[in-house]
């Protein structure tokens, strides 16, 4: 690998007298500036500085890396200082280090994936053999220096057999190694671990999840081989569920350069703990299941809509919270319906004002929800590169494009649009991402430009003639029954208004309901008792299953982010806000919807028939003593709920038993 690509004679510093840190870095920062390596030379130094603040960049044996990573930085390069005078008090892992050798990488914010940053890395693990970094200090002057730097190519060849040689060993140790800027630090520590467990003779294998993504991912059977993990990062490590059960050692990246005999003995004798799922799933790529084999792809499908849910619950929870805090604020002023009125914008009183603006900031969230779903189930197939297509298509699936191009009678494709073109988006982009292929000296343009504008592309025209006409003309169907039913009894009307209200929990469906109920309560015709009641029993049925399920069953039957979404979801049922249920629809929409449907048609049939009657659209709790024959009501209210709560319940735990689901 030629690292002389990355550097020229003009950065390599033989003329540097400073025994200061901050004096050195500067001059080196201004040779880069005058290559052109760099845009601003102050930001750089600053973003440089804050890194120093960090964690050591002094190593050991009279080297230093300083490195920063900044959008001023035009290409990934290196500039170096043969110092004249050795620095004593730059921090080091190595207290006694004097350095004599520094090398200061300027990597770019946006060349995550490039073949310069590749060569950075390589640089970092070279440095770490003390014959190649002994010849670099030896060299006499800038020419020499840069002659020196591919001189290791030839004994490259000696390490591969190292490790293979330990394939049989007793012990095999997993390291994951990541620092903030990505190279440095991130490689040079996982070639610490190696050469520790070289010597111990454990196999220890490393995965660096750096600049360019994760490198190196461990397989299936490295993982199920292995006898402890050191993870060894200042940021989060990605994907950990894939070592639930490991022991494991929590680290800085650093650590390893200091004593990494010390971390590998910990790991197999005191061990910090044993790695526990974050239930987030999402892997960027197809798994492995618990027995070591593939994943089918409906199993990989629906550990990707998991991940989108996960990801699209705080948004969720976050713009419900919001209009419930607008709403239940504007209760003393008895104002609770008109509080979302345009005119409540500029309203003399302030207070009313805020909550106008808190119950729009909520509305505007929950315009993202599918966005944001979508988006994250791509993400699980194809890692960062399929975001971009799933955001489009889940703001398809919501009908924003409608809003957007003026289109007033547009029918957006809802929950089964989004999920349709979220798995399309990650299965595209990763098929993109696997087959196109570019010379070393362009892979920046894939990521960053061709992937997201070919499938963003296919996602629209896919939608635009496949997806929205199918799922839209479904919805429009369902409203032109709902239409036709008007003249049907009281029973069948308000079993088909209470099954289109809770079959898509405010989406085009409900709200065609929701519009049909209202003009037929204007005129007098039918009350709004089946649809006020279809509202909010979902929610607040889907919400009761997650906290009874133990008490019924012996067991929880539903994830932690799902408990938590249900609590959330029984206050926005009594908000009237059924979105709080969407998690659970778009995890289970086999077992959800169904259920949701028929619990929202016995629940309304029976408050209809107990002589329940509510002529005004206020479907939340406030609304509920201006329902005549309110008892009649709650009883309705508590079949719905009941129903919904305990199917669920005995659905998901008879799954559960047979192998067919898991929390």
């Amino acid at each position: 690998m030629n690292l002389a690509q990355l550097t020229n004679q003009n950065l390599i510093r033989y003329d540097i007298t400073s025994t200061k840190k901050e004096d050195i870095i500067r001059e080196l920062v201004q040779s880069l500036k005058a290559e052109n390596v760099i845009s601003d030379e102050k930001a750089f130094f600053e973003s440089v500085m804050k890194r120093e603040e960090t964690s050591e960049t002094g190593m050991e044996n009279g080297l230093a890396i300083p490195h920063g990573k900044s959008d001023t930085v035009n290409e990934a390069a290196f500039a170096v200082a043969r110092l004249e005078n050795p620095v004593k008090d730059w921090e080091s892992i190595d207290p006694n280090n004097e350095v004599e050798l520094v090398f200061l990488l300027a990597i770019p914010t946006k060349e995550a994936g490039s073949t310069h940053l590749n060569v950075l890395a390589e640089l970092s693990t070279r440095l770490m053999d003390q014959t190649y970094y002994n010849g670099l200090l030896e060299a006499s002057n800038a020419e020499e220096f840069i002659t020196r730097l591919n001189t290791y190519e030839k004994e490259q060849g000696d390490s591969s057999a190292d490790k293979s040689d330990q394939s049989d060993s007793e012990k095999v140790i997993l390291g994951i190694t990541s620092c903030a800027s990505g190279i440095a630090h991130t490689y040079m520590s996982a070639e610490a671990l190696e050469k520790a467990g070289r010597e111990l003779g454990y196999t220890v294998i490393t995965e660096k999840q750096g600049a360019t993504g994760i490198e190196d991912r461990f397989t299936y059977d490295q993982i199920s081989k292995a006898d402890g993990i050191i993870f060894a990062t200042d940021l989060p490590v990605k994907e950990k569920d894939r070592f639930k059960g490991l022991a494991y050692v929590q680290t800085r990246v650093a650590a390893p350069l200091k004593d990494s005999t010390k971390l590998l003995n910990q790991v197999l004798n005191n061990p910090d703990g044993t790695v526990r799922a974050s239930e987030e799933g999402g892997s960027g790529q197809p798994v492995k299941d618990h027995n070591g084999k593939k994943q089918t792809v409906l199993q990989e499908m629906v550990q990707a809509v998991m991940t989108g849910i996960s990801y699209m619950i705080p948004l969720l929870v976050a713009g419900g919270l919001m209009m419930g805090i607008a709403k239940l604020g504007a209760m003393p002023f008895g104002l609770v319906n008109e509080i979302n009125d345009i005119a409540f914008a500029t309203h003399s009183n302030e207070l009313l004002v805020i909550l106008h603006h808190l119950d729009k900031l909520g509305f505007m969230l929950f315009q993202f929800i599918y966005a944001i779903f979508a988006a994250y189930t791509a993400y699980a197939i194809a890692d960062r590169v399929g975001i971009v297509a799933g955001f489009v298509g889940g703001l398809f699936a919501n009908g924003v494009h409608f809003r957007f191009w003026g289109i007033e009678d547009g029918i957006e494709s809802g929950f089964l649009g989004a999920l349709v073109l979220g798995l399309l988006a990650g299965y595209l982009s990763r098929f993109l991402n696997q087959k196109i292929k570019l010379h070393k000296n362009l892979q920046a343009m894939k990521p960053m430009f061709l992937i997201p504008a070919v499938s963003v592309l296919i996602i629209f025209l896919a939608n635009f003639y496949a997806v929205e006409p199918v799922f839209g003309a479904l919805n429009a169907g369902m409203e032109r029954a709902i239409v036709a039913s008007a003249e049907s009894g009281e029973v069948i009307l308000s079993s088909i208004i209470a099954a289109a209200t809770a079959f898509d929990l405010g989406g085009p469906v409900n709200k065609a309901a929701g519009a049909i109920n209202i003009g037929l309560a204007a005129d007098g015709v039918f009350p709004l008792t089946a649809r006020v009641l279809s509202i909010v029993i979902p929610p607040i049925g889907l919400g009761v299953a997650t906290v009874i399920d133990k008490f019924v069953v012996g067991r929880r039957v539903f994830n932690a982010n799902l408990r938590v979404t249900g609590s959330t979801s029984i206050l926005l049922g009594f908000l009237a806000i059924s979105e709080g249920a969407i998690p659970f629809m778009l995890q289970n929409p086999l077992i959800t919807i169904p259920t949701n449907i028929i619990g929202a048609i016995l629940g309304s049939v029976t408050a209809v028939m107990l002589g329940a009657v509510q002529w005004l659209p206020l479907p939340a709790i406030w609304g509920w003593p201006l329902v005549d024959n309110v008892v009649a009501y709650l009883i309705g209210l508590l079949v719905g709920v009941l129903f919904i709560a305990f199917t669920n319940i005995f659905i998901r735990n008879s799954l559960i038993k047979k192998g067919k689901m898991t929390i």
